[in-house]
């Protein structure tokens, strides 16, 4: 079940109501971020809740709440379905204006956040490893609408992987209009060479991932630089780092194996400490 804090009241997903005339509706004028618990508490919440206000500059959008009223709304959706590990989504809108580009006459922005039980990905997807294709459709440029900001324009995210579908892998890989390696659709990308763990620079075009910077935070081997196509088909491991990902091993490039085509031992070294950090949450 999904549930939904309008900033009025919680209230079942089918019963929520957005304005017609919100300007996150009109033009996916908007942002958002993610939060998971681990052992029923949020996860790095103070770091989600941070991105989510860096998120509203990139764009122009002040978040009014403090971190305490959305942390309140937050603990109130999780006591509604009781003791299971959860995901919140919590999305700013612009609020409501007319219906023109200007954001001048949004008076109010909007608050919603929804609720559900934490999803899964299937298990082979660590055990075994997933499969990403690098689409034809670039990643949006920073000099448009950057990807360092979480909005809810996310044509460009969707559209790649449905490119990636369509060729029968898991997720897409993004090129720069450089030809360098950003990120996948809702995740950051890794790729080991020797011990080193290397992923691309924010410069590339991608979103600084919470799971990224803990990685930064918690290992000594773990290097910003560009990663071109050859190199990425070259590496040893391939992996996917994300909020409710996790650590997910990527044995498949564009159909070809990585390396040995199973997940390395570096990438469940990782997994490893960050399931140690889920649980000691």
């Amino acid at each position: 079940m999904i549930l939904v804090h309008d900033g009025h009241q919680v209230v079942p997903a089918e019963d929520a109501r957005i304005p017609v005339l919100d300007h996150g509706f009109l033009f996916g004028d908007s942002v958002y971020d993610v939060i998971r618990t681990a052992n029923r508490r949020p996860f790095m919440m103070a770091e989600h809740l941070e991105r989510l206000r860096a998120s509203g500059a990139l764009i122009y959008l002040e978040i009014p709440w403090s971190d305490v009223e959305i942390a309140e709304r937050i603990a109130l959706l999780h006591e509604k379905l009781g003791d299971v590990e959860a995901y919140f989504r919590i999305v700013a809108t612009r609020g409501v204006g007319p219906l023109a580009l200007l954001p001048t006459g949004c008076d109010e922005p909007g608050l919603y956040i929804s609720w559900r039980e934490l999803m899964t990905y299937p298990e082979a997807f660590y055990s075994e490893g997933c499969s990403v294709w690098i689409v034809s459709r670039q990643r949006n440029s920073q000099q448009a609408l950057d990807p360092r900001a979480k909005t809810g324009n996310y044509l460009n995210n969707m559209l790649g992987l449905v490119e990636a579908r369509r060729e029968g892998a898991d997720d897409a890989l993004f090129l720069n209009a450089d030809g360098e390696l950003t990120e996948a659709t809702t995740s950051n990308l890794w790729i080991v060479e020797g011990q080193r763990i290397v992923t691309p620079p924010l410069g590339a075009g991608l979103l600084a991932g919470i799971t990224r910077d803990w990685l930064f935070a918690t290992s000594e081997t773990v290097i910003e630089e560009t990663v071109s196509r050859d190199r990425l088909v070259g590496a040893d491991e391939v992996f996917l780092t994300g909020t409710v990902k996790g650590i997910m091993p990527v044995t498949r490039v564009d159909g070809e194996p990585v390396g040995s085509g199973v997940p390395g031992w570096v990438t469940r070294r990782v997994a490893d400490r960050y399931d140690a950090a889920l649980e000691a949450n």
